[in-house]
């Protein structure tokens, strides 16, 4: 049976992540006739020889319009070896919110940069929000490799500037992998490319095939945020209560203490139902309903957690935001805050720091956050909130911050999550001197 991997790819305008997308969809046969039908006229109607694959992926009319992806596009493929969820996010600065949705809940991202280029701007913006989101695993995808005439050294001296930079970021040398691909022609995507013989090491669909896969723990400590209380009332169900919603951290059996928060009310645990039947454990990832021992006092925002091991319930917090929204963020802004199925509000007190992610330093004290930045706050809630760091916890440990006008996303927050320690003189040091010289050695393409 095969196991599931979550990815998403990133990297800047036109770097091919659409067109790459479309090549492994496409190489691995998950393409419907029909679908590939229209693709084919498409391009035909644009005067193309060849199919282009980044409409494979590109559904939007205006992204087709304009040649770019706006929305996060989800797609789903497998190989006898195992299942993938893709996320393919677009790469304009101006939507760098969907990078993060998609990002999200990645266990591999795969990052484009444009052999031509090197790591840029964008690059380096990406790799931060992808450390910062705790995507465990990277993969430096250095495209249109072709049009460097397959040169190695241009690739060594890319992948050398990113490691570097993924290095400061936290990321260990075996967390990261560089593969030379051109998407367009298909060189290292799915088969190995001749054109590439200084190269030895896997396909892009080899190592995703290939890559260790860390699933949710079942032995982390049970969380579950109550989406909806069922209460029948029927002839059938007279005294039936149920608490639904969708484990997100860590396993529930019958008999299992637990304690209901914020109320911090204690029962067990008697009965899990499902849509097809009753069960002896439900673990991570499941939509279940929780029957309990006791009538307690239970709606929508509670969160039922694991009575040996529960989160912290506070009302005042630091938080790592990114932030998404056109208007700035500055201290005393009201907000809510959207932590699982509770929406509570809240008052940014203090802008602690900003990260700058291209100098790889923190600028303390900043007066607002402008759109795509990165910075830690301080909250206080309304009421009392049950809060895991995002440290231990990605699921129970994020939120989002909205716009109590109207209702539109302003930040995506993380509880704890502390900007990175950085060298930031080394490795400017070190990463300056390779963009240098990747820049002297590409000369400019067509």
């Amino acid at each position: 049976m095969s196991d599931l991997l979550r990815l998403a790819t990133a990297g800047s305008v036109d770097d091919g992540k659409s067109t790459l997308v479309g090549r492994l969809l496409y190489d691995t046969k998950s393409v419907l006739a029909d679908t590939l039908d229209a693709v084919h006229r498409a391009s035909a109607d644009r005067g193309l020889a060849t199919p282009d694959l980044s409409l494979l992926v590109d559904g939007l009319r205006s992204e087709r319009e304009q040649g770019i992806t706006i929305d996060v596009a989800y797609r789903y493929f497998a190989t006898p070896k195992r299942s993938f969820v893709l996320a393919d996010t677009p790469g304009h600065v101006q939507y760098t919110r969907n990078t993060v949705t998609g990002a999200s809940t990645a266990q591999l991202a795969v990052l484009l940069v444009d052999a031509r280029k090197g790591v840029i701007e964008q690059t380096r913006r990406h790799a931060a929000v992808l450390a910062l989101l705790g995507v465990p695993r990277l993969v430096l995808a250095v495209n249109k490799i072709d049009l460097v005439d397959y040169d190695e050294v241009t690739f060594s001296r890319i992948a050398k500037e990113f490691t570097v930079h993924a290095t400061a970021l936290g990321y260990t040398e075996d967390a990261v992998v560089e593969i030379p691909v051109s998407a367009l022609a298909g060189d290292n995507v799915v088969e190995k490319s001749a054109n590439t013989p200084w190269y030895s090491g896997p396909t892009l669909l080899e190592h995703l095939e290939t890559v260790p896969v860390e699933p949710d723990p079942h032995d982390a400590p049970f969380r579950f945020p109550v989406q909806y209380v069922i209460r029948p009332r029927t002839a059938e169900h007279l005294d039936y209560r149920g608490y639904a919603g969708l484990v997100a951290a860590g396993t529930v059996k019958p008999g299992d203490e637990i304690v209901v928060l914020p109320s911090g009310r204690r029962t067990t645990v008697t009965k899990i139902d499902t849509a097809d039947g009753e069960l002896t454990e439900a673990a991570a990832g499941q939509s279940v309903t929780l029957l309990l021992a006791d009538d307690i006092d239970i709606s929508r925002g509670d969160l039922i957690a694991s009575a040996g091991n529960a989160p912290t319930v506070t009302d005042d917090f630091e938080a790592t935001l990114c932030w998404l929204a056109e208007k700035p963020l500055r201290p005393g802004a009201r907000v809510l805050v959207k932590h699982g199925t509770r929406t509570v509000q809240a008052m940014v007190t203090e802008l602690r720091d900003r990260f700058d992610e291209q100098a790889l330093s923190s600028v303390d004290s900043p007066g607002s956050l402008e759109l795509n930045e990165i910075g830690r706050v301080s909250l206080r809630l309304a009421e009392p909130v049950p809060l895991d760091d995002y440290s231990f916890s990605r699921r129970t440990g994020s939120f989002l911050v909205i716009d109590p006008s109207d209702g539109s996303t302003l930040a995506a927050g993380l509880v704890g999550a502390p900007l990175p320690e950085l060298d930031a003189e080394s490795c400017t040091e070190d990463g300056d001197t390779a963009a240098q010289d990747n820049r002297a050695l590409v000369s400019p393409g067509p």
